[in-house]
């Protein structure tokens, strides 16, 4: 069997769904750490994002079709099955070639006494299609493919009609978003660079430095990218430098910083002449930070710490702005990492948002009186954002939420909602990404 064929391609798929599904991997990290297989790199990719996208549908569609639980089988032959099935829904692949590399990726696992079972699973799909599916999408949480803590705490915090949205949003491809580095290039020049090189672009409405490149490409292959003009960054991320509001000659921490998309645009929107200091807890993370200040031309102070242990790593001197991106669910960016679905445990959020409490005290103590911090997240959910903030305001009385006067141009938000801001999926073409700009009186 060619390695690099159809079949060994799927059957590398395989391998990888069922090591985040069984085990817990991050599928960025695992596509990392696999061969190249060339020209295949891209289906490969495919068939594990969008099979991962669909998993929980996925796995209700063939328990519907299987004749013993499909919990039974092993891993790597269960992901196949999902594979095959999410083939037979995206319609990108013929079926009949869907099912026959199926088969045959079976037979490249070891699985060879399944290579029927396989092919009648998939054969039955195409017959019972719609009735399979129209009693399994009766269920919201499997029609959009999420699991039922997240639907259920979505609808609780946002509203079944946002929560609907919401979940729809997270199953679409998402699009390119640039940054313009103001420092080297400027938006029109930019729109113009890449119109010629035949890319649609649309600027955001209250971000000035995005613009939306469609058709998504390789970064890489971007008039510009390559020397400083542009670096990749959603809109909604760009939005927190709108809220932070830097100015030349402060003094800034980006608490959280890695992998540096923040920091640079602090230092683009003050020419560089602000004290930034980047801190991060892994050294590692670190030296994306440090790759992306070299391509752009900026430069920060880089600190490996846990910022919530202030007193190893804070000089004495406070800040006049901090920048604090927690670590979260990331909820908001499920349609970038659909693996997210899986990985992630309603049992998860206490814990992250004790930690996300601790760092906000500990940054708020090294902020200046007559300061502000931004505290940020890329999660959907109230326990993480709003919660945590109005936790926050309640215990000090010398934080004052400034987000509303801040956001007043942005579009409103429900009645009764807040502290901060939340954007969720899709609005605008944005990621999820929660907002809370707090001042610290005099």
């Amino acid at each position: 069997m060619n390695a690099r064929g159809p079949a060994a391609v799927r059957a590398a798929a395989a391998s990888i769904i069922a090591a985040v599904v069984d085990q817990g991997r991050s599928l960025d990290e695992l596509l990392a750490a696999e061969a190249d297989l060339g020209s295949a790199r891209g289906l490969k990719r495919s068939l594990c994002y969008g099979t991962l996208r669909w998993h929980f549908r996925l796995a209700a569609v063939l328990k519907a079709l299987a004749t013993s639980p499909p919990d039974r089988l092993q891993p790597p032959l269960r992901a196949l099955l999902e594979i095959g099935l999410y083939q037979l829904l995206a319609g990108e692949t013929a079926e009949h070639a869907a099912v026959s590399e199926t088969v045959s990726a079976a037979r490249v696992l070891g699985f060879e006494r399944a290579a029927g079972l396989v092919n009648a699973i998939l054969r039955r799909f195409q017959r019972e299609k719609d009735a399979v599916l129209h009693a399994v999408d009766r269920d919201v949480a499997l029609r959009t493919s999420h699991p039922r803590w997240f639907v259920e705490a979505l609808q609780r915090d946002r509203g079944r009609e946002a929560a609907l949205a919401t979940l729809d949003a997270n199953n679409e491809h998402p699009p390119l978003w640039v940054r313009v580095n103001r420092q080297r290039s400027d938006v029109e020049q930019a729109t113009a660079e890449l119109r010629e090189a035949g890319f649609d672009v649309d600027p955001h409405p209250f971000a000035p430095d995005a613009l939306r490149v469609a058709p998504p490409v390789d970064v890489r292959s971007l008039p510009g990218f390559a020397e400083g003009r542009l670096s990749v960054q959603d809109a909604a991320a760009q939005l927190a430098v709108e809220l932070l509001a830097p100015q030349p000659g402060e003094r800034i921490l980006d608490a959280c910083a890695a992998p540096g998309g923040k920091t640079c645009h602090v230092l683009e929107r003050t020419a560089g002449q602000a004290q930034v200091t980047a801190l991060d807890v892994a050294a590692g993370r670190l030296d994306r930070v440090r790759e992306n200040l070299g391509r752009l031309g900026l430069q920060a102070t880089l600190v490996t710490a846990d910022v919530a242990n202030v007193t190893a790593w804070h000089d004495g001197v406070p800040y006049d702005r901090i920048l604090l991106d927690v670590p979260c669910s990331a909820t908001g960016v499920i349609r970038r990492h659909p693996d997210i679905k899986i990985l992630r445990r309603a049992r998860d959020l206490p814990a992250l948002a004790r930690r996300q409490a601790d760092l906000l005290a500990a940054t708020w103590a090294v902020l200046r009186p007559g300061g502000r911090l931004l505290y940020t997240s890329c999660s959907v959910l109230a326990a993480e954002n709003e919660a945590v903030v109005a936790g926050f305001l309640t215990r000090t009385p010398a934080a004052r939420d400034l987000t509303p006067e801040l956001t007043c141009a942005w579009p409103a938000r429900p009645p009764g909602a807040g502290p901060g801001y939340q954007v969720l999926p899709g609005e605008a073409h944005m990621d999820g990404f929660y907002y809370a700009c707090l001042g610290k009186s005099l």
